[in-house]
């Protein structure tokens, strides 16, 4: 596995590593049908909420909320679902361990109705206005019903594993059940974090948070598809932990995308954590420093947020070294994230697909 690179360059700049790209569609195939079922069960009002989330439906039915903020019109076209990077970890997992993927289909699906129940969530509090290149769905229903919708997803996923007869079944809602409390600790310190001064932030306490709310899902995917494999208890840890790496690595890029990514392919506004004073990896990294861009940092970030300041935001940050460690770290994880993989699937060959998809992870621009 080799180190990320940065963000627009080599394979971050363009098409999915064919093999990702193949895992990547075959899960989307395999899963959508069972998305579709269990959202489908869902009261009306709820249902067209989540279609609209899933960019299945095209808006219209929407009840515009007062004083909508400004983003795409609710008719914009239905998009896709995400990339489906969770379901396929499951579904390669299994695979990699000797299991039937077509057996962990509803556990692929429980843990991308879990993922977009945070998602969900997230953008409620963040006020983020688009995902995905459509509005949010709290910008078109309200607050209320966005939430209300991300509750539901989260009980669909829980009665996905709950009603699935394979065997491992029961252990798999325990986990994932204790994986949403973890992503709730995960989001609970990362608005915690919102509230202290940048100088009390610690880069450990960045890192710690960033496990809990991006790495314990990707973690509990892949345990999820050992299990279903009928792997032992120290192949699902060690799955466990490659996701949990992985995903440390992929929430590194997504931190250096949401400041240098291209809008026209991420589908949300570059720079819009820096202008929220979000403090994300790259940004605390350069906060931590010790440098003279760094303290420049320290000071527009302690003001409030003015027009035309975004320039000299992402200058600061990246002066301060916040993308160059962001990229070194996230080349870190990944190899630590191998690692764990060989304990849990010796044979290298077996693990392509795992491997494949990390590389995505850390070579993606969107």
């Amino acid at each position: 596995m080799q180190g990320a690179v940065p963000v627009g360059e080599g394979g971050a700049g363009g098409a999915v590593p064919e093999q990702a790209e193949v895992l990547l569609g075959a899960a989307r195939a395999r899963v959508d049908p069972e998305l579709r079922r269990a959202i489908g069960s869902l009261p009306a009002a709820m249902r067209r909420v989540a279609r609209h989330h899933f960019g299945w439906s095209d808006g219209q039915d929407a009840v515009p909320v007062p004083r909508r903020p400004a983003g795409p019109p609710p008719g914009a076209p239905p998009g896709r679902a995400g990339k489906a990077v969770r379901p396929a970890l499951v579904l390669a997992a299994t695979e990699a361990l000797g299991g039937r993927p077509e057996t962990a289909v509803r556990a692929a699906a429980a843990v991308e109705l879990t993922h977009n129940f945070t998602l969900l969530h997230d953008d409620v509090m963040d006020r983020d206005t688009t995902r995905r290149h459509r509005p949010t769905a709290w910008t078109v229903f309200g607050d209320a019903d966005a939430i209300l919708a991300g509750d539901a997803l989260q009980a669909l996923a829980q009665r996905l594993l709950a009603d699935d007869p394979h065997p491992a079944g029961p252990a798999a809602v325990a986990q994932l059940a204790h994986c949403v409390v973890e992503l709730c600790e995960g989001q609970q310190a990362d608005t915690a974090l919102e509230r202290r001064a940048p100088a009390e932030v610690t880069l450990d306490e960045c890192l710690a948070m960033a496990e809990a709310k991006t790495g314990a899902l990707l973690g509990c995917a892949c345990a999820l598809g050992a299990r279903y494999a009928g792997a032992g208890p120290g192949a699902v840890a060690a799955m466990d932990a490659f996701g949990r790496e992985a995903g440390l690595a992929f929430q590194l890029i997504d931190d250096i995308i949401g400041i240098w990514g291209d809008p026209a392919r991420t589908g949300k506004a570059a720079g819009a954590d820096l202008l929220a004073r979000k403090k994300s990896l790259p940004v605390v990294a350069a906060l931590t420093s010790g440098t003279a861009a760094g303290a420049e940092l320290a000071v527009l970030y302690a003001r409030p947020p003015g027009e035309g300041e975004l320039p000299a935001l992402v200058s600061a940050v990246e002066r301060a070294g916040g993308r160059d460690w962001a990229q070194a770290q996230a080349a870190d994880r990944m190899s630590r994230a191998v690692q764990d993989l060989s304990r849990a699937v010796p044979e290298p060959g077996a693990a392509e697909g795992l491997l494949a998809l990390a590389e995505f992870v850390t070579r993606r621009s969107a």
